[in-house]
């Protein structure tokens, strides 16, 4: 079970306290693009990544959704978005060290979409 810290006691969540952690999770990293986005990003700490980059080499995602998905990652202090001093003005996005906090989930993802697609394929 997961840990919990309330009034400064640490104790085990109990299931209806891990599951509300589930939702609230989903909530903030569930659909098609939100996680994948922090691990393009994740990816890429060393690179001024902007938001056409983004657009160009995410495959599939739209202009629209990518600016929406960008500002609920923003709103969840997951990624920051700066404006540079550029004619044209551009905007650059990072993942912040909170955002880096996903990470391990992202991993665990990635391990474990590898080896169900490694799985499916023997199975043919």
């Amino acid at each position: 079970m997961a840990k919990i810290k309330r009034d400064g006691v640490l104790r085990e969540a109990n299931c209806t306290e891990e599951l509300l952690a589930m939702r609230d999770s989903l909530d903030v990293l569930g659909g098609k693009w939100k996680l994948m986005i922090l691990r393009f990003l994740t990816n890429r700490t060393h690179q001024v990544i902007h938001f056409k980059k983004m657009q160009r080499e995410i495959e599939g995602i739209s202009a629209k959704m990518l600016s929406k998905e960008l500002k609920d990652l923003e709103v969840n202090l997951l990624i920051t978005r700066k404006v540079q001093d550029t004619k044209p003005i551009t905007v650059a996005y990072s993942v912040t060290e909170y955002g880096k906090s996903v990470l391990p989930v992202t991993e665990t993802l990635v391990q474990w979409g590898l080896n169900h697609r490694e799985k499916i394929i023997e199975s043919i």
